[in-house]
């Protein structure tokens, strides 16, 4: 029994050490975690550069009044090459009265400082003022950097107000109505698209400030100011309007400072260039491109003038204009005072058609009669169809298109003239479509997606027609009645159009429906569903990114017999509707059972399922479940 008692007093002793060294351990351990959780929130010093992440960024700007930050990246040349001078940037102002902080954060650890801070490249400077951001974008070197710095750090120092004017609608037609021109953004807050424009419309907005005369760049929330955006047709986000006195014009340029301040200092100019010359007329008629257009006025003071450049001023996009009160150059044109001239460029004339077309303007002629004497005459009856032109002259269908080696060159040129005059025979007779000959290299893409870039054949002709089909004609050697042959048939709705597609699915049960070319109608256009397609790219990391979501999308809704979730390889099937443009991916579009030709293009920056269902419950006509049920 004393044995026994012995033991049993040595085995407490053991369990009462063993618990003793846990408890130890535990505390030991919470202490180790406090020690890791001190880790991350410590700012290390690199040379004299501190080192900021998302853990300590915010604590260590508390109560700092200046501080430069650096967002690099490690595999960044650019911030390798300027590491050195960063590191005596970083000297300099320790040595400062105060010293000011010098810092730097790997953006691609800390992604949510680089999103915050909307860090686009590499490196990028932002000088820290009160929390603030301000951005810096002068040169590269430490002069210049510690300069703006200490200037940033004065105690009096305040950002300058922005460049970029404010309108509401307590002040929008004012300024706009009384600008010579402006140019307006709509944006919403929440676009990514509207965000990575800012900072280069601000600057391009300084800049054109300090222009003589300046010109004013101005902004509008189009989600607090519904009916502005309404009024100008806003359907999507950043949304960029020229104003001259009032009168709106779709902005067509550059999205950066330098093409913004360019484009507009373009803008602002007359839209007709005055000619005074005899020699500058006949030089642009027998070498030019396109269609000559010039104004004939007595003198600046003719009520037609202003008329004249008023309808120039609509159209400067897509037309070049001249003007002239020379009588030597009236003289050449056959025209009197208040008369606009068209004269097609010698290379593009033949014998079924006039060479030139004048207009008489009166003062009773309305702008729109002069625009629409422009558009109705500016294509020759066979033009050539470029990469440059494609889009300003070629856009009306259906759109007959004959390929081949076309070189307007001294050397070529008999040649290309040959079969284009085997075009004009049959063009002659179809005035309600368009016909073009264009250099089978510059389309060669297109000619790959008819089919015809293996054919055999000198010639190729293929027909754009409307919604975006397209036709091809069997290969064959050229002529004119083969040409008629291939139009009449398309006139007759003989042929059948050409739509790239991959293999039909055998199997399309999933909870994303899949569509390729040859389905599309059949999926998307089917008029007793609503359907949501994304189109989208193999290779697009946003795509990949959106997958999970848009499947779970598609789960949610597998039960909703009227209401599609889809998706379709743009890159490897033809869309052929002209209403689903992609021009970038993913492009995802809402179809309206009971609207397929103007679907709701999907604008909204929350691709999460809960994003996807508040757009789905705010356009679907055919949704079975209440909203409560989703």
């Amino acid at each position: 029994t004393s044995l026994t008692s012995k033991v049993r007093v040595k085995l407490l002793l053991v369990l009462y050490v063993a618990e003793e060294v846990v408890e130890e351990e535990e505390e030991g351990g919470d202490d180790n975690d406090e020690e890791d959780k001190d880790d991350v929130t410590e700012v290390k010093d690199e040379n004299g550069v501190l080192v900021l992440n998302d853990d300590n960024f915010d604590m260590f700007m508390e109560g700092k009044d200046t501080v430069l930050v650096e967002f690099y990246a490690p595999w960044c040349g650019h911030c390798k090459q300027f590491a050195s001078e960063y590191e005596k940037i970083a000297l300099t102002l320790k040595e400062n009265d105060p010293p000011i902080p010098v810092a730097k954060v790997d953006a691609t650890k800390s992604s949510s400082l680089g999103s915050r801070f909307e860090v686009s490249g590499y490196p990028t400077f932002k000088i820290m003022k009160k929390g603030e951001p301000v951005e810096y974008d002068g040169a590269r070197n430490e002069q210049d950097i510690v300069a703006r710095v200490m200037e940033v750090a004065q105690p009096d120092w305040k950002p300058p107000p922005e460049a970029t004017l404010v309108l509401t609608k307590d002040n929008f037609d004012e300024v706009v109505n009384s600008a010579d021109i402006i140019l307006v953004e709509f944006y919403a807050p929440w676009c990514g698209h509207c965000k990575q424009l800012a900072p280069e419309y601000e600057k391009a907005a300084k800049a054109l400030s300090q222009r003589s005369p300046p010109i004013s760049l101005a902004k509008v929330d189009a989600t607090q100011e519904n009916d502005i955006a309404n009024r100008f047709g806003v359907s999507g986000y950043p949304t960029l309007k020229i104003f001259r006195k009032g009168k709106a014009f779709d902005y067509n340029g550059p999205r950066e400072k330098i093409g913004i301040v360019d484009y507009m200092s373009e803008q602002a100019g007359p839209p007709s260039k005055q000619v005074q010359t005899v020699k500058q007329v006949q030089e642009l008629i027998k070498d030019g491109d396109d269609a000559v257009i010039v104004g004939v006025f007595s003198s600046e003071q003719d009520m037609t003038y202003d008329l004249y450049l008023e309808a120039c001023n609509i159209l400067r996009e897509d037309f070049k204009f001249l003007h002239t009160f020379s009588s030597d150059v009236a003289k050449l044109l056959k025209a009197s005072p208040s008369q606009v001239v068209m004269v097609h460029p010698e290379k593009f004339r033949s014998k079924y058609e006039t060479d030139s077309y004048t207009l008489t303007i009166k003062d009773s002629t309305e702008v729109s009669e002069v625009q629409d004497f422009f558009k109705k005459h500016i294509l020759p009856l066979v033009g050539h169809r470029k990469q440059s032109n494609d889009a300003k002259r070629y856009t009306k269908r259906p759109l007959v298109v004959v390929y081949y080696g076309v070189d307007f060159s001294f050397d070529y040129r008999k040649a290309t003239q040959f079969w284009r005059s085997k075009v004009l025979e049959v063009a002659k007779d179809f005035p309600e479509y368009t016909f073009a000959i264009a250099d089978e290299e510059d389309y060669s893409d297109e000619l790959k997606s008819l089919g015809l870039s293996d054919s055999g054949e000198e010639v190729n002709v293929g027909i754009l027609g409307d919604g975006g089909k397209k036709f091809a004609m069997e290969p064959d050697e050229f002529d004119s009645e083969v040409l008629r042959d291939f139009i009449m048939a398309f006139k007759k709705g003989k042929l059948k159009p050409i739509v790239k597609s991959q293999p039909v699915p055998k199997n399309n049960q999933g909870p994303v429906t899949v569509v390729v070319g040859k389905t599309f109608d059949d999926i998307v256009m089917d008029t007793k569903k609503d359907v949501l397609i994304e189109f989208y790219a193999p290779w697009c990391g946003h795509c990949k990114k959106l997958e999970p979501d848009y499947t779970a999308l598609g789960k949610k809704y597998k039960s909703e017999k009227n209401l599609v979730i889809a998706k379709m390889d743009a890159t490897a099937n033809d869309v052929p509707h002209d209403s689903y443009k992609t021009e970038g991916f993913p492009t995802i579009y809402f179809a309206p059972s009971n609207s397929k030709q103007s679907p709701i293009k999907f604008e909204g920056g929350d691709r999460t399922i809960e994003g996807f269902s508040k757009f789905l419950e705010q356009h679907a006509t055919k949704l079975s479940q209440s909203k409560d049920e989703l």
